[in-house]
């Protein structure tokens, strides 16, 4: 018998090969990025509302062994947490402004996957989450990728950037490598600006649809397909 799609968003974006590992420097600038495919969001968790003061581009690049995001954020004003500790998970970081992405490398187990975040001044949380049948999710802070990252911002044109160098292995598994032609469960997610969830702009790529605001919906994301 076979079973229905769990997900529903029909978003779909590339990651392209480069030939070389790099160490994130957070200047999206480089040559390795221009042939990156760039996508761009601006509306809220619902899909409904646009933000274009906080407009945000994504692209992904890939090896066998890293996977590569960058991010360029438009901002108004900057709100971060200033005495956080960048040797270990900020918890709660996601209530300042973050970029953020979820991954999921094994599609068919819809509600695991893993959570991303870094702030403008490169504070961080990795968590592996599992959502329970009720839609709650348990995120494990005790879980480490060992992921690098790294920001920049431009004060004069507000814009802030960010890359993330993701080892393959710790969401795809011991001994798994990144090959043409594999398609994860991906979706990239921005929070801006100041207050709480109902004054803060919180993007998705993939809106979510749900009536509040709700990051944690797995069937929303979208595919990203790597390519050479």
């Amino acid at each position: 018998m076979q079973i229905a799609n769990p997900y529903t968003s029909d978003l779909v974006t590339d990651s392209r090969r480069t030939q070389r590992d790099f160490t994130p420097d957070g200047n999206l600038g480089k040559t390795i990025w221009k042939k990156a495919k760039w996508v761009k969001f601006d509306h809220d968790w619902a899909g409904k509302r646009r933000y274009p003061q906080a407009e945000t581009q994504v692209a992904s690049l890939w090896t066998p062994k890293q996977f590569y995001l960058g991010y360029a954020c438009r901002y108004t004003t900057l709100n971060i947490f200033k005495d956080g500790d960048p040797a270990r998970d900020t918890m709660g970081l996601w209530n300042r402004d973050v970029v953020e992405v979820f991954l999921n490398p094994h599609p068919k187990d819809v509600n695991h996957y893993y959570e991303f975040e870094v702030s403008p001044n490169n504070l961080w949380v990795d968590l592996e989450i599992n959502l329970s049948a009720q839609g709650q999710y348990h995120g494990s802070a005790s879980w480490n990728s060992g992921y690098q990252h790294s920001t920049k911002v431009d004060a004069g044109k507000h814009i802030w950037t960010c890359e993330m160098r993701i080892p393959v292995e710790a969401v795809a598994g011991r001994g798994v490598t990144l090959r043409s032609g594999a398609v994860w469960r991906i979706n990239f997610f921005r929070a801006d600006g100041a207050g709480g969830d109902s004054q803060r702009r919180l993007l998705t790529w993939s809106p979510t649809l749900s009536r509040r605001p709700n990051f944690h919906v797995p069937t929303r994301f979208g595919r990203i397909r790597f390519v050479a």
